[in-house]
């Protein structure tokens, strides 16, 4: 299964958010499955391709921007580079099949938001779970919710996200998915 997981670049990030990113490439290895990334060798990005090239994963994926290609991680295994963030948010989409949001800032905002989008047109089902660490997405998935609730929205496939709080609620709903 490829995993695609947004989230943040930043460094100096809580332990608490570190931890959850380290279980989930945990998670990732143990199961054999395949790391999607902005593939960028920094933050909550680098921590979850080591985590998960550490407890076995052999598949690392990342997609990065021509302009942030001296930013590569070199865990990746696979290095795709794309021409523009817009190129490497559809090459993110297209490759997985269940798509997790970490904490981040508005790049994955914005990526959690265009998954949603393109998941809709597509009339695909494939989950988007979203860690909603001490309540940061909360307004985000309230304006969802209410969007997909109203006049101006053909679908309410864009209240789909399932919002987690733990590493361990992210890995319930995760290997639901299996």
């Amino acid at each position: 299964m490829n995993i695609v997981v947004y989230c943040s670049a930043c460094s100096n990030l809580p332990q608490e958010v570190i931890d959850i990113a380290t279980a989930l490439g945990q998670w990732i290895g143990q199961g054999g499955h395949t790391l999607v990334y902005g593939g960028v060798n920094a933050g909550l990005m680098h921590v979850t391709a080591q985590a998960a090239v550490h407890a076995g994963c052999k598949n690392v994926v990342g997609i990065v921007p021509e302009i942030f290609q001296h930013r590569a991680d070199p865990l990746c295994t696979k290095l795709i580079l794309a021409t523009d963030l817009n190129h490497r948010k559809a090459k993110l989409i297209a490759g997985g099949d269940v798509f997790v949001v970490l904490p981040g800032g508005l790049g994955t905002i914005d990526e959690w938001v265009s998954t949603l989008s393109q998941l809709v047109v597509e009339g695909s089902d494939r989950p988007v779970v979203v860690v909603n660490y001490h309540g940061m997405f909360s307004a985000q998935a309230q304006q969802l919710h209410a969007t997909a609730q109203s006049l101006f929205a053909r679908s309410s496939g864009i209240d789909r996200s399932i919002l987690v709080g733990t590493s361990q609620e992210l890995i319930t709903q995760l290997s639901k998915f299996l």
